[in-house]
Parts: C-alpha cells; structure tokens; sequence
C-alpha cells in the first residue's frame, strides 16, 4: 500500500503538495491501493497539535479508470479514522495541457469543510510521455514535469506547466573535444619533428616540448577512455564536480521550460539553461582562476624568456590564425582548381567563369594572410636556429620579435639577422603564386575571346581550319600546365610558412615550461564544459523557433545573443570560479554554429557534431530532411552561425556580503561593464539588419533601447547585490530572441532561488499572475517544482543548501520557503 499524506494548516490556505505517481523501483499493480490522508493542524511543524485524520482508500485500478473516462473530475468520500463519518471529498482530476475549463475553484480541489485552496500544484510526470517536439528525443531525456493552476487578476486561471530535461550534450561535447584536442596535439608534435635539423639548443627545446605535448596526449586519452566507460548517464551531479575523469563534463546541466495556458490566449514558452560554473573544480582555486594565472604567467615568461625568442600573446595567437587559415584555404585551392580544369574539358564557358572567380577569390585571400611581417621574421629566425649558422658581431634584432633577459653567449646564434638571410625570398615565392594566378585569368580571358571570335560569321574557306582548330580538349591542355604551377606554388609556400608558424610557437610552448601546458588543459576543461552548454541552449532554442521566420532570419543575418548569469560571490575560491568562467564565456566566441541535413531518417543521426581545432570550432547541428527543407535558403547554404556570449554576474551570499564590506568587487564590476558593451553592440547590429518589429512581441512593451539605458545605469552603479543587473539582462535577452543560462556554483541550489524567480516573475508580468499569489506560486514552486527535484537527484536529498545565517544575507527574493533548506553537503 501506498501512502501520500496531505497536510492541511488551520491559520493558511492549504496546499495540495503532491499527486499520485509510481516510481519505477516500485511497481504497481491495478490492485494496489492507495491511502489518502489529510491531516488538519494548527501547526505543521507540531505533530502533536493533529486533531482528526479523515482519509480514503482507492485501488490504482480504480484512479486509473477515472483518469481514462471522457471526464476529468471525480469525487471520492473522505473518512475519519475510525471509518464512523465522512468528513468531506477527493477529486481525481486528470490535468492536460490545453484544456482549460472555466470551473470553480472548490471543484478543482478537494472539498473539505471549511477548506479552500486557491492553488494547486500537481505532480504530473505522465505528461511528459509525449514530448512537444520529436526533434528532441536524441538531445534531451528523462524529463520531470510539475502542473500548476494560478488564478490571473481578472480571477481566471492560467495553466503552468514546468519540464525539466538532462542533456545528451553533457557527454558527447566533451568527448568530441577530447578527440580533437589529441589530434591537435599530435599534429603540432609532427609539424615540430618536420621542422628539420636545428642547432643542439634549439633541438633541445624541441625535445622537450614534444615531450610535454605527449604527457597532455595522454592524459587527454586516459580522460577519453574512463568517459567511454560512462553509460546510461547524462548529466554531472553536483557532488562530482572535482572528480578528474569527469572534469570535462558541465556540471548539472539541465533544460528548464515553462508552458504557459491563458484563457483566450496562445500558449507561450518560456526556455532557460541552468548549468555549474564552468571552471577547473579539480585543479582548484588555490591561486586563482584563468584571469589571474594568465596574467601572471604572460609577465613570468617575459622576464624568464631568455633561451628563446619572445613572441607576444598577439604573435602566437597570429600564428595559430595563419595556421588554420592556409589549413582551410590550401585544399580549397587546390579542389578549385580542379573543377577550372574540370569546366575547360567540358568546354563550358559558364562554368569555366565561375570556377575562376571562386579560385581567384580564395587565391586573394591566401595570399593576403601571409602577407605578414610575422611569417618574414619567423622564417628568418628558423633560418638562424639551424645548424652552420654564424653569427655577425653587428647583431641586429628582428622588429617583430623581443628577446626578453640577456642571452648567453652559447644562445646569441638564435637571434634571427636580416643580412645573414635574404629577406626578399619570402616575398618571392608568395609572390610567385599571384603571378600563376594571373597567368591562369589570362588564359582563360584568351579561351574565352577564340570562343567569342569563333561564333562570329565566318568566311566559308576559313571554317574548316577554324574546327580543326578549336577541339573540345585544347582548353584544358592550355589551361593544365599553369594550373599545375599554380598549385605547386601555393604547396611551396604552404610548406615554408607552416615551418616558420610552427617555430613561432615552439617559442611560445619552450617559454611557458610546464606552467603554459598547464594553463593550456585549465583552459581546454572550462571550454569544454562552457561549449556543451552553449550546444545544448542553440538547438533547445532552434528547435522552439523552427517554425519561426523572423527568428530564422535574425539567426543567419546578424546571429544570436546567448546570456549568461552568474551568482558566483567575488570571494575565497568562487572569484577563482568567475575568473575561469570568464575565459571559458569568452573562448566561446570562436564557435559558429552549421545546420546540415541528417545523413539518413536515423534518429541517432541527429546527434551534433564538433569539427576544428581550439582557435576555431564549429558545432553542426544535423536536422532531418524533411525539417532541413523548410529552413530558409542561406542557412540551408551551410552559412555559418554566430553566436554572441555575454556574461552577466552578481553575487547574493554572504560571502558576497563580505567581499563588498571588506574585499574587492571590481572583477564583477569589469565584467559586467565590459559584457554590457558587448550586448549594445549586438543591438547596435541587429537593428540595422532586422526590423525590431520582427522580435517577440511581450505584454510589458518596455523599449529594448531604454532597457539598455537601464542596464548601463545600473552597471555602474555602486549598489550592494544589485540583482536588477541580472533581471534587466535577463529581459533583454528574451526581447532579442536569445537564449538564456543560469549558473551558480553546482546550478543547485542559488540557480533554483534565481530560475523560480524568474518564472513568477514573467507569470506576474506576462499573464496576469495575481498579487496575491506571486508569492504563493514563487514558494510551491521551490517546494514542490522541478528545481527541488533537481536538487535531489544531485545529493538525494529535497533540502536547499542554506542555512538561517545564509539566508539572512540573501535578498529576501532568493530565500526558499521554510521546511526546504538546511546545511546539507552539496
């Protein structure tokens, strides 16, 4: 038998906390019944203060007929304990979304003398059977959902539903990283051994730094192995967080929306991501986070850089650019030039005309790229580290290159000399590609005028020397000896500038022993955690608007903003957090997004795919066939898809309170002025490419212009817990299509107080949600909704981690209800 105990207060409205679920660890039959009980007390807290106990028994067969019939509500009689009386009535009711009878209030619940209950909340996992979208089943599993009736001002009652989801990405992010990571890795120790001979110093640097790589390569691939071991899950509970074989993994990331129902309204969803602070737990706080270590390291490598050449954050980062630029252009080139060769065999002028001007366009641009001082200098300095190279006594530096500390005598052969080398080489053979390319244009402006001149009338004693002359196959036989040239010079200086970018950052990997490979994996777990979550909130936010044109159009015209909040405390080890959380936010600007078609109607085939290398990342994001048609044509083009991340935080606990008394609050301070800028420029854009008219439409039409002003006001601003920062960027973000996320430490327990606010607080502002009841909802939604659910499937256990003293630091607006929290380990 099963028990569910309803506890009715005598001095407050009551509250029906639960409704009638089966756990699949406990399965039940038709013939199991179900005992009902409802206590009515004048102190819940005081067992001993109960007075009568009336309840019902009912067989699950029986409440399962009654929620099958063609009506949804059916009176059961209530009885005292001792079975004498009847002491008032259940109501079954089968709660569906959509549905929306115009009832009376004391129908809906269950009628007991002198008992009324304005609010009703009902556990309604059967709901969840069917999801919204069938897009969804490969991302997101295991939903728990909650229903909710709350009475509007105009006393009509609104149906709410919250769901909440884990996400696949959780996992397979990650492990794509991982997998890119190692081949990145292992491409970087190949261009160093093919570097060629160098000078014993130098080919000691080199040693040692391939065997750095190695060690990251196989830590990545032990990470990697322990993660294929994981199965059946989809999501980090909060108490894993410093594990090392879960460090790549988000921590407790999950999906939260809220349906919305009004009489006379369409239904509106709500959509939030809530997620741990991206950020190193394992590796700790100790001395700091991203911001202060690469601070610190970045002056510690200048001052100890003395057996190598110095190259600044801006060098090697260029280097990397250059890197990955000719990676993409030079088989682009090459394919390219193969379909002009492809165009003269089948004589088609047309086509002919097209390929040219893809191939000059992206000759252009290769050229451009290393038309850098930096590939000259580089090129130069690899020059002097090989073997037999001497020295002039006139040394004269390099402009592109520092060498920081004196050298010793041994290591002055290294620095680079322009008169040593000629420096005009470089210039030569990149130079000599622009020259094919142009012999190439010539040719085909040639090809093209005999074909213009030969369809002019021609004499009749000429024709036949005309014909012979002019053979489907010459075209390609004049074009293919410069084309193959073309093609040889563009390998040629593919192979010199990669050598001379690959020494830049042997530079830069010698100089950062072992301190740089640290920060280098630091940096590749918060991205990973960082990017599995901004995947999961792009498709959850793709899949709303599929059928949306204006949101289709924004996403490939300007892209989307996706907003970050964070109640991190500026404090002991969660300014570490925000620190690294910061970098991971912003590396995710180096990420586009690409909708492609699904391989085949597989449903696994819908599972995103990560391609590129740590400068560069695109996520591919499959839909079926049918769905990928309806897209508009650029996105269907594969244009890429930009998102914009800005990160918003303010801190509400009491180490918050201690940080802003005696500590020091300008990491917040900076990162909210700096993210600000950021979210105006993005206005800036959107409006010049979208018709604001094209954005949601919500009741309180506040102007996204003033919201701005508002926002910046209020950032600089020196206001203690200044939560309207988050609220006001919170709204912003909905009024612009984007996607919003909500972290704190573990996305446990502070994210619940600021996700459960938000929802009452759009219910009150959006529908009507009366006064009276905001607070109402705002406590049977932490008390019963899906974030406590949340909460123990992280620590097995329905209690917020706060404590009384906490709590008095908080704003009143994040306190959960009493009976809810207490001192757990979270």
């Amino acid at each position: 038998m099963c028990t569910y105990k309803i506890t009715h207060s005598a001095n407050k409205d009551p509250m029906f906390l639960t409704g009638v679920t089966f756990p699949s660890e406990y399965p039940a039959s038709p013939e199991t019944l179900v005992k009902l009980t409802v206590y009515d007390a004048k102190d819940k807290s005081q067992e001993s203060c109960l007075r009568k106990s009336p309840f019902c028994l009912v067989s699950r067969g029986f409440l399962q007929l009654m929620l099958n019939v063609s009506f949804s509500l059916f009176p059961y009689p209530f009885r005292s304990s001792d079975g004498a009386c009847t002491a008032g009535t259940v109501v079954v009711s089968r709660l569906k979304m959509g549905e929306m009878e115009e009832v009376d209030v004391d129908h809906i619940t269950t009628d007991i003398p002198s008992q009324k209950c304005p609010l009703v909340c009902e556990s309604a996992s059967h709901a969840c059977n069917e999801r919204e979208n069938p897009l969804s089943g490969p991302v997101f599993k295991n939903p728990v959902c909650k229903v909710y009736r709350f009475q509007t001002v105009d006393s009509k009652w609104m149906l709410v539903r919250e769901q909440m989801e884990e996400c696949t990405l959780s996992f397979s992010i990650p492990k794509q990283l991982l997998s890119l990571y190692i081949q990145e890795d292992m491409g970087r120790v190949q261009d160093l051994r093919e570097l060629g001979e160098l000078s014993p110093h130098w080919d000691n640097l080199r040693k040692e730094v391939v065997t750095r790589y190695g060690g990251l390569i196989s830590s990545y691939q032990e990470t990697l192995a322990e993660l294929d071991k994981v199965t059946g899950r989809s999501f980090k509970p909060s108490c894993c967080k410093a594990q090392k074989s879960l460090e790549f993994i988000p921590i407790n990331l999950h999906t939260q929306r809220m349906r919305v129902t009004c009489p006379r309204k369409t239904d509106t969803i709500y959509d939030i991501v809530t997620v741990g602070a991206p950020a190193a737990h394992f590796q700790g706080f100790k001395c700091g986070g991203l911001q202060r270590l690469l601070s610190r390291y970045e002056a510690e490598k200048k001052s100890t850089a003395y057996q190598c050449i110095y190259y600044s954050p801006e060098h090697t980062a260029k280097a990397q650019e250059v890197l990955s630029t000719m990676s993409i252009l030079q088989p682009l080139i090459t394919n390219l030039a193969d379909q002009l060769l492809q165009a003269a065999q089948e004589h088609s002028s047309t086509g002919l005309r097209d390929a040219l001007k893809m191939l000059s366009d992206k000759t252009e641009q290769f050229v451009h790229t290393l038309k850098d001082e930096l590939v000259k200098s580089a090129l130069l300095a690899l020059h002097a580290a090989q073997p037999g190279y001497v020295s002039r006594s006139n040394q004269k530096q390099t402009p592109s290159t520092v060498v920081c500390g004196p050298l010793p005598l041994k290591h002055q052969e290294s620095i680079p000399h322009h008169k040593e080398y000629d420096e005009e080489e470089w210039d030569r053979v990149w130079a000599n590609v622009a020259k094919c390319l142009n012999g190439v244009i010539a040719m085909v402006d040639k090809l093209q005028e005999e074909e213009s001149s030969k369809q002019e009338p021609v004499p009749e004693q000429h024709q036949a020397d005309v014909i012979t002359s002019h053979n489907p196959g010459d075209w390609r036989e004049q074009l293919c000896p410069l084309v193959t040239r073309l093609k040889d010079c563009v390998m040629e200086v593919v192979e010199k500038a990669k050598k001379a970018m690959t020494f830049v950052l042997l530079q830069e990997a010698a100089c950062s022993i072992p301190q740089g490979f640290l920060l280098q994996q630091r940096r590749d777990v918060v991205f990973s955690q960082a990017l599995a979550a901004l995947a999961c909130g792009f498709i959850m936010r793709l899949y709303a608007g599929m059928q949306d044109k204006s949101f289709l159009r924004q996403l490939h015209l300007v892209g989307l903003v996706a907003q970050f909040e964070s109640l991190l405390s500026t404090y002991s080890e969660e300014i570490g957090m925000l620190e690294d959380m910061e970098f991971g936010i912003s590396d995710l600007r180096r990420v586009l997004f690409k909708i492609t078609e699904a391989k085949t109607e597989d449903i696994s085939e819908l599972q995103p795919l990560v391609c590129g290398r740590r400068d560069h990342f695109t996520v591919e994001v499959p839909l079926p066939r049918l769905v990928f048609q309806t897209l508009p044509e650029e996105i269907k083009e594969g244009k890429p898809l930009q998102v914009f991340p800005v990160l918003f935080n303010v801190g509400i606990n009491e180490q918050q309170t201690i940080a802003e008394r005696f500590g020091d609050i300008s990491l917040q301070e900076r990162i909210n002025q700096k993210n600000f800028e950021i979210l105006e420029a993005y206005y800036k854009s959107l409006s010049e490419k979208v018709p604001l008219e094209c954005l949601p439409c919500f009741q309180t039409q506040s102007d996204i212009k003033e919201l701005l002003e508002t926002l910046g006001q209020n950032v600089v601003t020196k206001k203690r817990k200044n939560v309207e920062i988050l609220w006001i960027a919170g709204m912003i973000c909905r009024r612009l299509n984007g996607i919003r996320f909500t972290s704190c430490k573990s996305a446990k327990d502070r994210t619940s107080m600021s996700v459960t606010l938000e929802q009452c607080a759009l219910l009150r502002d959006e529908h009507q949600l009366s006064k009276d009841f905001f607070i109402r909802a705002l406590d049977c939604m932490r008390r019963e909704g899906c974030r406590i659910e949340n909460v123990e499937k992280n620590i097995r256990c329905r209690k917020y981690a706060f404590n009384m003293l906490q709590l008095m630091a908080f704003p009143k607006c994040y306190r959960p209800p009493e009976g809810t929290y207490g001192k757990v380990d979270s």
